[in-house]
This record gives structure tokens, C-alpha cells and sequence, in this order.
């Protein structure tokens, strides 16, 4: 489900694509964070009993209702970006940066694609165009090792 402005407020709706539904692997330390957040939210259901929502979201308000966007970031996004000395951005910037980073460090344009939920492969490379001039040194420098033997 996604959570989508519609007139005065916002609603559930299903993903607008096929990619958007997906499987993304994730590493150890964010699947630890998950399960202390888990716990946590328990605590706080089982304090509320009846009163805490009923749609069992992954990241709710302190009574399982959905987040309201604008809340989201003023309690929880931009404070944690102000402690970590980090400028001021839009959610929608950590996707950019997340492609932009993986690129750079090399990962197959293919795997940063499908975990953007792309279509096509072209997308992906025609809107992160900008980190292919690092990578084309890199190839070349990797080129250079492998044909001079070092």
C-alpha cells in the first residue's frame, strides 16, 4: 500500500506499478533496528490495548495510526537530520542519493535499477548520467591494470 495525498487528506492506494511491489534486501544492522523498533511498537500496543489502530503499519504515530507527512518530518526526519550535521532535504532525496552512492561505488547499474523499482534499465542510467563519467575512469584505470598485468 502506499499512502497518497487525495483532496483534503491522504489515503491508501496501490502501488502504481508492477516494479513498485518488490522485495529489497536489506543488511543485518537495519533488520536489528527493525526489530527493536518492532518491540518497541509492541510495548506501546499493548499499552493502549483497543485504542492502538488496527492497520499493523510498520511506521506509525504512538497510536498505530498512519504518520501524517508533515509530522513526519518535523518530529522525526529533519531532527535526525539536524543531529547527524546533515543539510536539510526531501525523503524523495535519500532514493536519489541511495542510486547516486551505489553507482559510484561501482554496483551493476541493473541491481540499483531493480532496487528503484525502474522499469527499465535506461531510466536508471539516463537519470544518474552524472556519476558515468567517474565510472568511465574507473574502467579505464581497471582496463589499464588488467592489460599490463599489474
Amino acid at each position: 500500500m502506499v499512502w497518497k495525498r487525495k483532496g483534503g487528506g491522504f489515503t491508501f492506494t496501490e502501488p502504481k506499478t508492477k516494479q513498485s511491489r518488490r522485495s529489497i534486501p536489506i543488511s543485518n544492522s537495519v533488520i536489528n533496528a527493525l526489530k527493536i523498533h518492532r518491540r518497541k511498537q509492541l510495548e506501546e500496543k499493548l499499552k493502549l490495548g483497543a485504542a492502538y489502530g488496527k492497520l499493523d503499519l510498520v511506521f506509525a504515530s504512538e497510536v498505530g495510526t498512519p504518520i501524517q507527512p508533515k509530522n513526519l518530518l518535523d518530529r522525526h526526519f529533519r531532527p535526525l537530520l539536524t543531529k547527524a550535521e546533515l543539510p536539510i532535504l526531501r525523503l524523495y532525496d535519500l532514493r536519489h542519493t541511495t542510486a547516486t552512492l551505489l553507482l559510484s561505488a561501482g554496483e551493476n547499474p541493473k541491481v540499483v535499477s531493480e532496487r528503484l523499482g525502474h522499469a527499465s534499465i535506461v531510466l536508471t542510467l539516463d537519470t544518474y548520467s552524472h556519476v558515468l563519467p567517474t565510472m568511465q575512469e574507473s574502467a579505464t584505470n581497471k582496463l589499464e591494470k588488467m592489460m599490463s598485468g599489474t
